[in-house]
Parts: C-alpha cells; structure tokens; sequence
C-alpha cells in the first residue's frame, strides 16, 4: 500500500456504495487518506478512489477484503503502521422468517455485520495506542434498537453492534480512543432497493421528517462524531428522522 504518514489516515470497510462511499467521500474532502475496503464490488471500489484522489488530492486505497474473513483483515493489517479513524460499515441483510434461514445463512450475517468490528478493531486498537489517540465509529440500525420481524439476524447483529461500542468504549476511554455507533433509520441506498415503491411510501410515511435519509448525512456525521470532543464516547446516535 502507498500510505504515508504525512496526512491522517482512516479505513473505511463497505465502501464501494451508497453510505460506506459517502463516508469515504465526507472524510477525503476533510484531507484523511484512505483504506477503503469492499468484497465483491473492486471496480466499483477502484473507481471511487481514482475519483476521490483526483477531487481531494488524498491517497486512496482500495482493497478486496471479505470483512467476515479475519485472515483477509489481517492481510490488510499487516502493512499498516498507523490508523488514525476506523469506521465499520460493511453490512449485509437478509430478510424473511427466522425458520427459512439456515446455519450457513445465519452466521454470514452474525459475522459480517458483527464479528468483523471485533477483527478489524483488535488490529486496530494497538496502532491506535502508539498514538494515545483514535476514532472508531460502527455504522448501526435502528433495527439493532428495537428488533424488526423478518429481519431477526440483521436486527441481532446491529445488536450487538450497539453493545459491543458501549463495552469497547469503557474499555479505551481510558487510553483517548473513542468508540461511537450511528443507528441508521430508512436510508436511500441499494440494501432497500429489495421493497416495492408501493412499501417505500408506506415506511416513508411513518417517518416524521417525511422522506429517506441521504447516504451523505451520514458520511457527515461521521465526520462530526471524528471532531467531536474526546468525552463523547459509548454513544449509540440513531439518525432516522425521528422515526423510531
């Protein structure tokens, strides 16, 4: 990988579309260089980074890393020296009745959505310690805070997404590293492309600001929470427009 240490530098996993690349967008234009990571979409991935680097003037390198796999985590790793922001945001759903999924399903969403923020962080977390400084943000659900039917998996894994920032920010408050989550209500991307347009207006109208939140308001808040002030850590931000 290219990297220097002359500009700060963040990861971003999940980042070839929709909210990983709008997070990857809002922290290039705020100078970070970047590892941005995907599993199956590269060219797409490739193509946001030569986008990103030409626009902001940053390092940008994208990997093909499968976030479920700890070994291509480590591969990633193992050629870094320094990281500055993490941001888990690499997700996958999968919707219908609890008795329909199999082992093999369930356990691809348990460890895609959340034992990749344990791979990803325990590698992270000791780059973090030399500086005595560091970021990592887990992109949540507001299914992970009230449970959704048919989504029993998904709603489990952003679970315990939610619990996992609450425990590992106890755990590195006292070392300045601070662990956040955004609980993403009804965002406009190609994961709710699966509903008709007739279910789109349904859940739209059962959101109080009356439309789908942009995949850029989170990549802004993103970079909020990164300039935040070092005592807000622990903290679940549900950004769904009032929904739940």
């Amino acid at each position: 990988m290219n990297i220097t240490k002359n500009a700060p530098l963040a990861m971003v996993t999940g980042a070839s579309r929709g909210i990983g690349r709008a997070i990857a967008e809002a922290l290039a234009g705020a100078g970070y260089d970047l590892i941005l990571t995907c599993c199956h979409t590269l060219p797409e991935l490739q193509e946001a980074a030569a986008s990103l680097e030409e626009k902001y003037g940053i390092t940008c390198t994208a990997v093909t890393a499968d976030a479920s796999d700890p070994s291509a985590i480590e591969k990633i790793f193992s050629s870094l020296d320094h990281l500055d922001v993490l941001v888990n945001n690499a997700g996958i759903s999968y919707i219908g009745l609890l008795t329909d999924m199999s082992v093999d399903e369930w356990q691809h969403i348990i460890n895609t959505n959340l034992s990749s923020c344990f791979y990803t962080s325990r590698l992270a977390i000791p780059l973090m310690l030399q500086k005595h400084s560091g970021r990592i943000i887990n992109i949540s659900s507001v299914w992970g805070n009230v449970g959704a039917s048919m989504e029993v998996a998904y709603s489990a894994s952003k679970g315990g997404v939610n619990s996992f920032t609450k425990a590992l920010a106890k755990e590195l408050a006292p070392s300045n590293i601070q662990v956040n989550a955004i609980s993403c209500g009804v965002i406009d991307t190609a994961m709710n492309h699966c509903f008709s347009p007739e279910e789109m207006d349904a859940l739209r109208e059962e959101i109080p600001a009356d439309r789908l939140g942009q995949p850029e308001e989170v990549g802004q808040l993103v970079l909020q929470l990164i300039q935040a002030p070092t005592y807000l850590t622990g903290q679940i931000l549900t950004l769904d427009g009032g929904w739940q």
